[in-house]
């Protein structure tokens, strides 16, 4: 017996908010990849469709085309930090097809970019210990990002599903922390991520 999800209620405001977010969670990890591949402008090409859909573009084929195409960057980056930066690019793109199901995998199109680069930022402070220090102030950032529209659509969806890895965790704890409100209620500046 197939059971269907639930229908979530979800607008094309809902989904630019999202949207939106996933760009700011993203942009600032393009330096990790950026650094390793100056030449390869997919990940920031993702971005920026991302950031034209937030800001009131169509959702259509440019944001798919640069989806994949920073998932092929990430492939080709020869880098765990650039291919994690590359991948939270990805996932920005990817915020603006949110699917209106009440389904736990659809979380990661709400946090899969801030989960990316907060784990794309750890693998870039290498040391360890510091990697665990470098990704909890990137989630803070991330948590302090979410507007009241986010965290509302992020809570008509059942809490993140295990698995996934590293990146997974990270998703699942800031789920949990957007949701009920805890950890530091303030994120840090862009220049004290790393």
């Amino acid at each position: 017996m197939t059971t269907t999800a639930a229908a979530v209620e979800l607008s094309i405001e809902d989904l630019r908010a999202v949207t939106g977010y996933a760009v700011r969670c993203a942009e600032p990890a393009l330096e990790l990849v950026e650094a390793v591949r100056p030449d390869d402008a997919r990940p920031r090409e993702a971005v920026d469709a991302a950031r034209a859909f937030a800001d009131g573009g169509a959702r259509g084929k440019a944001l798919r085309d640069t989806a994949w195409a920073a998932l092929r960057a990430a492939k080709e980056a020869g880098d765990p930090a650039a291919a994690e930066a590359a991948r939270a690019a990805m996932a920005a793109a990817g915020a603006a097809y949110l699917h209106p199901i009440a389904d736990a995998h659809q979380v990661k199109h709400v946090l899969g970019s801030a989960a990316h680069a907060a784990h794309a930022a750890a693998l870039a402070a290498g040391a360890a210990g510091s990697g665990e220090s470098v990704a909890s102030r990137w989630l803070d950032t991330a948590r302090a990002l979410a507007t009241p529209e986010v965290v509302a659509v992020l809570r008509r969806y059942p809490p993140a599903p295990g698995g996934g890895g590293r990146v997974g965790e990270l998703v699942r704890r800031l789920d949990a922390e957007l949701r009920d409100g805890t950890g530091p209620s303030e994120g840090l500046g862009t220049d004290e991520r790393t």
